[in-house]
């Protein structure tokens, strides 16, 4: 059986144990990366495709007609038209909950290094501005006690349930947002009641046609003005501009951002430009712990062990 892995790089750095998936698919060829003409000679004779973010259209699946599942190295499957493979009767499954704990970490890692201002301190501290001063401490940042604030999570998934609980580890008030497009649910607030609540805002939902651009200038200005913003989600929930805008204005008090509306920025983004400030701006990261990743290794032959058992584990389409 013929098997390849388009862009396995985007899991491994050299760093992994291949083995898991090569004992379920014995042969599978690893490819670091391959651009579009590459896909179209690779996946010739595949019967299956593991893939992360590689495109895999109607033109890819046409050109493999012996196609029977894709499988993905990341819960998002925009990148698949999975339409075409549920008329084609290609399986198509995604992996979930691998990386929890290493996306948990990286946004409170973000909110507790804007919260204490620790690469500002850390700088003040090596430029010589410490050994001037007059006093054993400096106070030129204002920090703020995480315990007793409130925690606006949008998207009550495994992610956002994970960073609300260590939020209540610190004391956090939790506040969780309805879905945005559907109904209101007991205990949860409106979008735009929550932004004006809360002293952090973290977001864990889908990038959809509903979520699309759902914090721009409008909601950025419902935001306390030392409120923070963490986006490990999708880029594209956020205005770029708009943030900028609130950041350089003063008018938000910070914000983590992991991931942009393209992926790698080659046309830019308003994020990227100099002078930013209170900004932590990381190349989607937050998921890419070591464990993390292996873990998604495992996951990934978990579901093709299973589907090879006539299985629907981890299905995307049925």
């Amino acid at each position: 059986m013929k098997s390849v892995f388009l862009d396995y790089q985007t899991v491994s750095n050299g760093d992994l144990d291949p083995q898991p998936l090569q004992a379920v698919l014995p042969g599978i060829a690893l490819y670091d990366d391959s651009d579009d003409r590459q896909i179209l000679e690779r996946v010739a004779g595949a019967e299956v495709v593991l893939v992360n973010k590689a495109i895999i259209d109607r033109a890819v699946m046409q050109a493999a007609p012996n196609l029977k599942l894709i499988a993905l190295s990341a819960t998002g499957s925009n990148n698949i038209d999975v339409r075409f493979a549920k008329e084609r009767g290609v399986a198509v499954c995604n992996i979930r909950g691998y990386c929890t704990s290493s996306v948990a970490q990286h946004v409170w890692g973000c909110i507790l290094t804007l919260t204490h201002h620790l690469r500002e301190y850390s700088q003040l501290a090596l430029d010589g501005s410490w050994v001037e001063g007059s006093s054993f401490t400096m106070l030129n940042h204002s920090i703020r006690e995480l315990h007793g604030r409130h925690l606006g999570i949008v998207g009550w998934g495994e992610l956002g349930s994970a960073v609300a609980k260590a939020g209540e580890a610190f004391g956090m008030r939790i506040l969780v947002a309805n879905r945005k497009g559907g109904g209101a649910k007991p205990g949860r607030l409106d979008l735009h009641a929550l932004l004006r609540l809360a002293d952090v805002v973290s977001l864990h939902c889908p990038l959809t046609d509903a979520t699309r651009g759902m914090i721009g200038a409008a909601e950025l200005a419902m935001m306390k003005p030392d409120a923070l913003l963490i986006n490990t989600a999708r880029g594209a929930l956020v205005d770029s501009a708009a943030l900028a805008a609130a950041l350089r204005a003063g008018s938000l008090g910070g914000a983590g951002i992991d991931v942009l509306a393209q992926e790698p920025p080659v046309d830019g983004d308003a994020l990227l430009e100099p002078g930013v400030p209170n900004l932590l701006l990381t190349p989607h990261i937050a998921w890419a712990a070591k464990e993390a990743r292996q873990r998604c290794l495992e996951e990934m032959a978990a579901n093709i062990r299973d589907f090879f058992q006539g299985g629907q584990r981890g299905r995307v389409i049925l």
